[in-house]
């Protein structure tokens, strides 16, 4: 069965990699490349809306899309509980389906995974991420979603907060502080996106690392979850809950 799928953001960065990914898949149909001012009625037909677009678009988009009977993946970052919230009603509204994608690189997803699972074994975690200067957000979004998942696992174990003596510092030279996990945030010429996790114990460190080097790195997760949003019900947030990990 072949997907009909559209794009919002098609003239971004990642939006043309995903359309040039969509036209290349012998079982999905390229319906419209969407950029900005480009209205969502030109996406009748599809199944599927794709959504690469910014925080301040995204969400008319997933709500217009719905509203037009299509089901959306959406990798756009700015997705608080609250958004989170207000999508699920809309989804449930329509009967459509929503994955939330905070990354679709399948190595840094499973960065994300084996960080949570690592995290109740070590008494420090921190995460550092690397970017390229033309990044908008820090820290980024697959940042923020790795130190809440940590944060999660340390307080479901019991854990208490990563020991740490600072008295006096510089602003922000801790870095930002999400769920009492420190996430650093580095924008260097020469990275495209980049991410580790730190855990320490007495007389060891593990460090989990992803590195991508090309934007086409994230295509067969976004090809994933399009194939699979229309069996997946509702909203989910997180490429992982597509990889069966369990």
């Amino acid at each position: 069965m072949t997907v009909r799928v559209a794009v919002a953001g098609a003239r971004g960065r990642m939006g043309s990699q995903a359309v040039a990914a969509v036209e290349a898949a012998a079982d999905l149909e390229l319906v419209a490349a969407l950029g900005r001012g480009d209205s969502l009625d030109a996406a009748a037909g599809a199944d599927v809306l794709v959504d690469l677009t910014v925080p301040g678009s995204v969400m008319a988009n997933v709500e217009g899309a719905l509203a037009r009977g299509l089901h959306v993946v959406t990798g756009t970052t700015g997705f608080t509980p609250e958004r989170v919230a207000q999508v699920e009603g809309w989804a449930a509204a329509a009967g459509r389906n929503v994955l939330i994608a905070t990354n679709f690189g399948i190595g840094a997803v499973l960065v994300m995974q084996l960080a949570a699972k690592a995290a109740r074994f070590f008494e420090s975690v921190e995460v550092v991420e690397l970017h390229h200067p033309g990044k908008v957000d820090a820290p980024s979004g697959s940042a923020i979603r790795t130190a809440q998942l940590v944060a999660a696992a340390r307080a479901e174990a019991g854990l208490g907060p990563s020991p740490d003596a600072t008295e006096t510092e510089l602003p922000g030279a801790r870095g930002a502080v999400v769920d009492g996990i420190h996430v650093h945030a580095v924008r260097m010429r020469g990275m495209t996106a980049h991410q580790e996790v730190i855990l320490g114990g007495p007389g060891e460190t593990l460090t989990l690392r992803d590195d991508t080097y090309d934007r086409s790195a994230y295509m067969p997760g976004l090809l994933l979850g399009v194939r699979q949003v229309a069996q997946r019900p509702g909203v989910t947030v997180g490429l992982e809950h597509y990889l069966d990990l369990d």
